[in-house]
């Protein structure tokens, strides 16, 4: 096993290889025999290779943005969802290549013919690909090392990836000796170390590295902050600088910059869909299109923030609570708003006022902010930046993550954060906007997105 990890990556660019060659291939198939023939002005053989090279490199792009080469590491259906989407994107932009190629609308047959090609393709490389995966890489032998927190949230986690992780055992600092979970490590395949205090923790990676076991390690706040500092040389000594600033004077104004020249046209070219969702809205019960409520941006500043109300209007009799599953207070017409994320659309006012940016930790209530805090005191650090439309949470989170774990996230992208991860952030969101998770409410038996432990009521 440890000797066919190494072979791994090969393995992977090769398997992604034989996609991208394939899908440029039946392209260049159907350029040439529908496409090149329309031309008025065809070109030479250095001009069609151009025009599949540059399909080619988008869809290579697209593809590694949304994670379709990751085999063996995302979820089947994942890998699939990611490769169709991909696929989708890349033709759109081939279409409209070839309408400017062309300077005139062709047919869009082909390239639809090509697609359900494509598509056949995919699922015969996806399944072949885990088959190969399947057979050289059986799960993980793994040892979860805890210590003060509840493991089930994370073995639950862990478990549904039973083609990967195979949890064995579980060392409980609390019961067992640090010397003796040191002894244990060699005999697993990988160990993951969730949530202990830090001296123990460095003790078992250590002991990990010398020999030679793969390591998972649940981050503390701390370690974020850690890897977002910045490595500096002054002495003959490593030296690591954290501002604990928030952003710089620069990268405010170009994110600024870049939400106005975003969401100003958007906003326009959406207006006509906002009238038909305010008409629904409107004809369902005759209440109020919008809905406002105050949330927190930056440096704990309460603004209103707008959304198209999908609740009925009396929802929050009962105090401030986050959406269930199933929740019986969201409308028909509020359900498909929510599904297809069309809710959110007003919050492009907010951005253009300057409360919120596109990308930001998601904008919480201060009443609900509050009982977040007195559980985690550092749930305020996530208020170092404005709020935002989507955020690092909501790509590589779900909407039920607990607070602590959207706060690590959020401080992620704050400590790492760049222009591009502005850019990266907003396409992903387009990964997430039909998958269940993304949208999934809380526990039925939850007001807030903090879960309760075992025998507490």
């Amino acid at each position: 096993m440890k000797k066919r990890e190494r072979f791994k990556r090969i393995i992977n660019f090769f398997e992604g290889f034989v996609i991208l060659a394939a899908h440029m291939a039946v392209f260049a198939f159907v350029w040439y025999g529908s496409y090149v023939e329309q031309l008025e002005n065809p070109f030479f053989r250095r001009g069609d290779w151009a025009v599949i090279g540059i399909y080619g490199l988008i869809l290579f792009l697209l593809t590694n943005l949304y994670g379709g080469f990751k085999i063996g590491y995302l979820r089947l259906m994942d890998v699939l969802y990611s490769q169709i989407l991909s696929l989708l994107c890349a033709n759109v932009v081939a279409y409209i290549q070839i309408v400017l190629i062309s300077r005139h609308y062709l047919s869009t047959m082909p390239l639809l013919k090509m697609t359900v090609c494509q598509i056949a393709i995919i699922l015969l490389w996806v399944f072949i690909c885990k088959l190969i995966y399947a057979a050289l890489y059986p799960p993980r032998q793994m040892l979860l090392v805890c210590y003060d927190r509840d493991p089930d949230d994370m073995i639950m986690k862990m478990s549904a990836r039973q083609d990967k992780y195979e949890i064995c055992d579980i060392a409980d600092l609390n019961e067992e000796p640090l010397e003796g979970v040191c002894d244990m490590v060699a005999n697993y395949e990988a160990v993951l170390i969730y949530d202990i205090p830090a001296y123990e923790r460095n003790i078992i990676l250590k002991r990990c590295f010398t020999e030679s076991v793969r390591t998972y390690i649940t981050p503390k706040i701390s370690d974020i902050l850690l890897k977002g500092s910045e490595n500096i040389h002054l002495f003959d000594t490593p030296l690591y600088l954290s501002r604990n600033k928030g952003l710089s004077g620069d990268q405010i104004i170009f994110k600024r910059l870049l939400d106005l020249a975003i969401s100003i046209p958007v906003a326009v070219i959406l207006s006509p869909l906002f009238l038909v969702i305010a008409l629904l809205i409107k004809l369902y019960d005759g209440g109020p299109v919008l809905y406002k409520q105050p949330r927190l941006t930056i440096d704990n500043k309460v603004f209103d923030i707008y959304k198209f109300r999908s609740m009925r209007m009396d929802s929050e009799k009962n105090g401030a609570q986050l959406a269930k599953k199933n929740d019986d207070r969201v409308t028909p017409v509020g359900r498909v708003l929510r599904a297809l994320h069309f809710d959110e659309f007003p919050q492009l006012i907010n951005i253009i006022k300057g409360d919120m940016s596109l990308v930001g930790p998601r904008p919480e209530r201060p009443e609900i902010a509050a009982q977040y805090k007195e559980i985690i005191p550092e749930f305020d650090f996530r208020l170092k930046v404005k709020a935002g439309l989507t955020g690092y949470a909501q790509v590589y989170g779900k909407y039920n993550t607990t607070p602590y774990d959207k706060l690590k996230l959020d401080l992620t992208y704050i400590e790492n954060y760049s222009l591009w991860m502005d850019f990266k952030l907003m396409l992903m969101t387009f990964r997430i906007l039909f998958q269940k998770d993304s949208t999934e409410g809380i526990d039925a038996s939850q007001m807030t997105a903090i879960r309760q432990r075992k025998g507490e009521k």
